[in-house]
């Protein structure tokens, strides 16, 4: 008989398939990472710390709170760096209070989605509601407040959403905090710098809206594992009770802030990504008719005819892309990267499918 808790056996473990994704070796369109290497001064300020005798020491933060703070516009009472926002997600389930009635809480996570959502609300043994996206209605905003109930503890919106790319406006959000003012509104901005759009501004008249973020995509360092949560000051206070104090990588701190004195590196590459690859590739699928979802964010997850040949295609091209399920059907989600990553995107991709005619 095990120890622990039996909800827990019952669970799989969310495994990305991370194995054997050497950035030498494949252009790595699958995790939507940043596409090329971080800048310069990341590489030298980390190089210079680690050099610099003090890899003994435990975590000192120093003022990244504060660079956050302004870097998002809110007082830096209401910012929280975390071990990647993976564990901001985790805080903000584990901390929720429990209905008074003694039935179980109930987490309202529209799908598909980012799978740790799912992880996290069934660590907490809740009972787990999913209302679809659509390709036509976008968030299924309907669905939600009629799922709202008592019992509910937490309502995701992640935005852009993933796989998807959905972007849910803050009038959606607002709306959404209203009607549940006992429960959470998590809003996850992973995708922010792509999407530009943020719900900061809401979270002084709505207590209830927790944001998180990371330095994992545009800023290019998810090895290093750094995020940050924005909330009320009296629920920051209440996570860092639930946080531990050295959780954070010294390195990440390194990295966020030679991130952070120098922003043009991921200001030009938004820039070429969301500007000038992503409507290139998107052309690219409206001239040869294939299906896919409007994104926000630095992907898109395409349905070609036979995704199953195309990605094989691509993988015999050392271009890795991720397969995504819809209603039994495949699409790739796609990251887009620089333009000439996307150009050779396409021509694999139109190899392919003249091989199939």
């Amino acid at each position: 008989m095990s120890i622990i808790k039996p909800h827990i056996l019952a669970m799989s473990a969310y495994k990305p398939p991370l194995e054997g994704r050497n950035p030498k070796d494949f252009t790595l369109l699958d995790f939507n990472e940043r596409t090329v290497p971080v800048s310069q001064p990341i590489v030298d300020a980390l190089q210079h710390f680690i050099s610099d005798g003090r890899l003994q020491q435990y975590p000192s933060y120093g003022n990244i709170v504060e660079r956050l703070a302004q870097y998002t516009g809110v007082d830096a009472t209401q910012v929280m760096i975390t071990n990647g926002s993976d564990q901001g997600i985790d805080l903000i389930f584990r901390a929720l209070s429990r209905p008074s009635n003694e039935k179980d809480a109930e987490a309202i996570i529209p799908g598909p989605s980012f799978a740790m959502y799912n992880q996290c609300a069934k660590v907490e043994a809740m009972q787990i509601i999913e209302p679809q996206y659509s390709k036509e209605a976008g968030y299924p905003l309907a669905e939600v407040l009629a799922a709202i109930t008592p019992n509910t503890a937490i309502i995701v919106v992640s935005n852009p959403n993933n796989p998807c790319g959905t972007l849910v406006g803050n009038d959606v959000i607002e709306q959404l905090a209203k009607a549940a003012p006992h429960a959470a509104i998590l809003v996850d901005e992973c995708y922010y710098e792509y999407s530009q759009q943020s719900s900061a501004s809401l979270l002084a008249s709505h207590t209830n809206i927790f944001i998180t973020r990371t330095f994992s995509k545009t800023w290019g360092i998810p090895s290093l594992r750094f995020g940050y949560l924005l909330a009320s000051s009296t629920h920051i206070d209440a996570l860092t009770n639930v946080r531990g104090p050295y959780d954070i990588n010294q390195l990440a701190i390194v990295a966020a802030n030679a991130a952070l004195d120098n922003p043009e590196y991921t200001e030009q590459y938004v820039n070429e990504v969301m500007n000038t690859a992503k409507p290139q590739f998107e052309a690219w699928l409206d001239q040869n008719n294939i299906d896919y979802w409007v994104s926000k964010a630095n992907y898109i997850w395409a349905f070609f005819d036979n995704a199953d040949a195309v990605n094989e295609a691509l993988k015999q091209q050392n271009i890795l892309v991720r397969p995504k399920a819809l209603n039994g059907k495949t699409g790739l989600r796609i990251t887009i990267g620089t333009v000439e990553q996307t150009t050779n995107l396409i021509a694999v991709c139109e190899q392919c499918l003249k091989a199939q005619k």
